[in-house]
């Protein structure tokens, strides 16, 4: 049993069983033993790797992506530009190192960083050395002026809560205990008034997830891009509207019952993108677009074909698997999806359908 097993155990058995919700945040934030705030999870030494960490040519591509759209609105100047939940940097490294010959873009652009972990702040601090950065905990905190977000696997470790439609409504899954460790169970059934608009299309058996940490979060974001101008992009795995557990962790690569190692893996859950609409009422949004079309729009391919120019061997078998990686719908291609939001009367941005 890892130590913060220990101390859940000792919680439940004191005050009852907690909600997934719960669960996941005591995992993964917990000051002492929680998987944020005690290690770098990415990389092959990690758990997982993004797609800014597969390669350079992601970053390129959201880097351009977010030129054209700031140069369609007029080139505000100042503008934040702001990514929650950037890991090493490394996005966000690439996107300023794309947009330096775009004139005007960089002496505009003012870094915030969204970032709970200590560790990863640290990450930041040295990839981004040449540039004045300023981290938040939360996006609250954010200035007021035009908006320029890209949020890349960030929703997707935001706490959940998931429901079981029973005949008499919903049984909320909780965790308690069983002979002494953690385990799954079921609440009492109960109407569950955030989710009235689900009765139309679930059936008794059917499993639903809501994240309650999204939608102020991107409501707030939106509030702040419809009065000043901007755009959020989001890009991660999961669909439009929940259905199903997808309730998981992975550790070393590899997925793992989410019970075993509590604060040793990572733990996610598939974005509900038109939840993510519908709190962002106040901006128009794109089509859910698959990962790979978007980058396949932006360029991707051509410019994989400029760099693999330069190299030879095994670089450019890595490079090449890289681009495959990012874009084919049996890997990151169709896994991930992209949602723009952006104002109302402002231009449609690239690579996106309304």
């Amino acid at each position: 049993m890892t130590p913060l097993a220990d101390i859940l155990a000792r919680r439940i058995a004191m005050t009852g069983p907690i909600t997934l919700a719960d669960y996941m945040n005591e995992c993964l934030l917990h000051p002492d033993h929680g998987y944020y705030t005690t290690r770098d999870p990415l990389g092959r030494a990690g758990d997982f790797t993004t797609a800014p960490e597969i390669s350079q040519m992601f970053g390129e591509m959201i880097g351009l992506f977010l030129a054209q759209v700031w140069i369609d609105q007029g080139r505000p100047a100042p503008f934040i530009l702001a990514e929650p939940g950037p890991g090493r940097g490394t996005l966000m490294a690439d996107i300023l190192r794309a947009t330096r010959a775009v004139p005007g873009f960089s002496d505009a652009a003012r870094i915030h960083l969204i970032e709970a972990s200590p560790i990863l702040r640290a990450a930041q601090r040295q990839r981004l050395a040449d540039h004045d950065v300023e981290w938040h905990e939360t996006p609250e905190t954010l200035p007021d002026a035009p908006l320029f977000l890209v949020a890349n696997e960030f929703f997707d470790a935001l706490p959940i809560r998931q429901f079981q439609r029973d005949a008499g409504g919903w049984r909320e899954c909780q965790i308690g205990l069983a002979n002494g460790s953690l385990a799954f169970g079921l609440a009492a059934a109960a109407p569950i008034a955030a989710l009235d608009h689900r009765l139309a299309d679930t059936h008794q058996g059917d499993i639903v997830e809501i994240c309650p940490a999204a939608g102020p979060v991107i409501a707030g974001i939106a509030a702040r891009i419809a009065a000043h101008g901007g755009i959020a992009l989001i890009v991660d795995y999961g669909g439009w509207g929940s259905l199903g557990d997808t309730f998981q962790a992975l550790r070393a690569h590899h997925p793992e019952d989410p019970l075993a190692n509590p604060g040793l893996a990572d733990l996610t859950a598939h974005v509900d993108f038109r939840a993510l609409a519908r709190a962002a009422s106040a901006l128009r949004h794109s089509t859910l677009t698959p990962q790979g079309v978007f980058l396949e729009r932006l360029g991707i391919t051509e410019r994989a074909r400029q760099l693999a120019l330069r190299l030879s061997g095994d670089a450019l078998d890595s490079h090449i698997a890289a681009h495959r990686r990012l874009t084919h719908p049996q890997e990151m291609g169709t896994l991930f999806h992209v949602l723009a939001l952006w104002p109302i009367g402002a231009a449609e941005p690239p690579g996106v359908t309304p």
